[in-house]
């Protein structure tokens, strides 16, 4: 495949709107995480309060990523939104491993999560669904390492989901937006229902908010050894660590809204659209989010909250309020939200494979568009890898008697993808200083409201997390930068090759 060929294909067509743009931000946000991971940040901090304020940080910091990120994604609206702008900030280099690490474990990644949270919750419906079943084989150990490969009923859901939303995309751009935006409102609406019924129809002095203490996670029975064995400190550093380490499933509930950069080169007059629907779109979210939560410590005991069945909070609000028929309306709306977030990152994702292929920096077969005007080559070959990482397991060994069961998948892909996806954003969000100075003349439709606060702020925080995330999980968080880094010695074997840098046409501050 040649560059002139590349340059022969059908070209990405701007029809995104504002609306779009903003089911792209809140669509790809709102997946299962809220409904799951404040049983394991419950368990971390041991109190209502400090629940709270683990959800209410990791929003404050989303919010701010996106006021300072929307400055660079006005500035250069084009197809790969952040690998363009760490490429431009930080060289060719910083925008390969970017691309690199989002291919193999951020996107991927996070699709693949949110895939076994949809089996996951589809078992509830169908109980032959499930991590424990395997119709074709049994787990393969890798070895020692503590991995083995399997295919559970709920796993190969999860594959079937991938592989079908990835054809549907490859149909065209109006086709993967109507399915964002109507599965978007859709889960919008659920997760509303959900915080009314737990604000105005749960609601009971039984519930966490009136018998836990708030701020004393002691006064609850709740101990820094009990949250974490081995944690290696006492008093209140052992606390600030798990509070950091709290924030890891909120965070992972509100990202991804990075994805509608990637899809810069396809929105119309992205000037005024990408800012906003950046602002509005994680606004909308944490704060939705944060209600939700309300919900759960208004309606359910705090150590129902902890101990929720598979970390079902969601579910376990509405088991409490509606019984039974509850658990089928939850399920059936996570699903939804599940599905509509997928959807989003398998869309926007291909866009990063496509950039970064027209820039010579992966296989020339991706730098093209199909006769729909979409990157399908991109999008199957990130489907692919999707697929895979939804196969490997934890091994978990009986140390009594040596019996094997297998890990979370999700809680897995978690750990190994978010140090290195904050890493990133870290990076982006820094990339509105690195331009400021390289390029103080070029023309910013939108600036950063409050600069430099806001960026201080992030980049302090964020970096404060990564580091603790490091501490805590050093094995799964090396595994995720292992990835990253091994992406180095594969840029420069390319770039011996291939002529990297910014393609022929493009220059800062323009956007098209």
């Amino acid at each position: 495949m040649t560059e002139a060929d590349a340059e022969r294909s059908p070209q990405l067509v701007r029809e995104l709107g504002p609306v779009d743009a903003s089911m792209i931000v809140m669509g790809s946000m709102i997946g299962s995480g809220i409904f799951i991971t404040s049983a394991e940040s419950a368990r971390l901090v041991g109190s209502p309060g400090w629940l709270l304020a683990a959800w209410a940080i990791a929003g404050l910091l989303t919010i701010t990523g996106a006021i300072c990120s929307a400055e660079v994604a006005a500035m250069m609206p084009r197809a790969g939104g952040q690998y363009v702008f760490l490429r431009e900030a930080y060289g060719p280099a910083f925008g390969f491993m970017f691309g690199w690490a989002t291919f193999l474990v951020v996107q991927t990644g996070t699709i693949a999560a949110v895939a076994v949270a949809f089996a996951k919750f589809f078992g509830i419906l169908v109980p032959e669904i499930a991590a424990d079943r395997y119709p074709l084989f049994e787990p393969i150990s890798l070895g020692n390492s503590g991995y083995a490969i399997s295919l559970s009923t709920q796993q190969l859901v999860a594959v079937v989901l991938i592989a079908f939303l990835t054809a549907v995309n490859t149909r065209g751009l109006k086709t993967g937006k109507t399915i964002q935006n109507t599965f978007t409102f859709t889960k919008t609406a659920a997760l509303i229902a959900l915080i009314v019924v737990g604000l105005f129809f749960g609601a009971n002095r039984g519930a966490a908010a009136f018998t836990s203490s708030w701020w004393s996670p002691e006064a609850n029975g709740w101990t820094a050894e009990k949250a974490q064995s081995n944690l290696g400190a006492v008093g209140t550093l052992a606390f600030l660590l798990l509070l950091g380490k709290a924030m890891i499933g909120p965070l992972f509930s509100q990202t991804a809204w990075n994805s509608v950069t990637f899809t810069g080169g396809e929105i119309r007059d992205p000037g005024r659209t990408l800012p906003r629907a950046l602002v509005f779109g994680c606004g909308s979210v944490v704060g939705l989010y944060l209600l939700a939560n309300v919900a759960y410590l208004l309606t359910l005991p705090f150590d129902q909250i902890q101990h929720a069945e598979q970390d079902r909070v969601g579910t376990a609000l509405m088991k409490a309020v509606l019984g039974p028929v509850g658990v089928t309306m939850m399920a059936v709306a996570i699903m939804i939200s599940t599905f509509g977030c997928i959807n989003g990152l398998v869309l926007s994702g291909a866009r990063v494979l496509y950039a970064m292929a027209r820039d010579g920096l992966f296989f020339r077969k991706v730098a093209t568009t199909n006769r729909h005007h979409v990157p399908s080559v991109a999008l199957v070959a990130q489907g692919l890898w999707a697929i895979l990482l939804t196969l490997p397991v934890k091994v978990i060994l009986d140390p009594e008697t040596g019996a094997k069961t297998y890990g979370n998948t999700y809680n897995q892909l978690l750990e190994f993808l978010a140090p290195v996806d904050l890493t990133f954003y870290m990076l982006m969000v820094g990339s509105v200083v690195m331009f400021r100075i390289k390029a103080p003349q070029a023309v910013r439709p939108y600036r950063t409201f409050a600069y430099p606060v806001p960026l201080v702020f992030y980049l302090t925080v964020a970096g404060l997390l990564v580091a603790d995330f490091i501490y805590l999980e050093p094995l799964t968080a090396g595994i995720g930068y292992a990835i990253a880094l091994a992406g180095i010695p594969v840029y420069w074997l390319r770039s011996l090759t291939t002529r990297t840098g910014r393609p022929e046409g493009e220059s800062l501050g323009t956007g098209d």
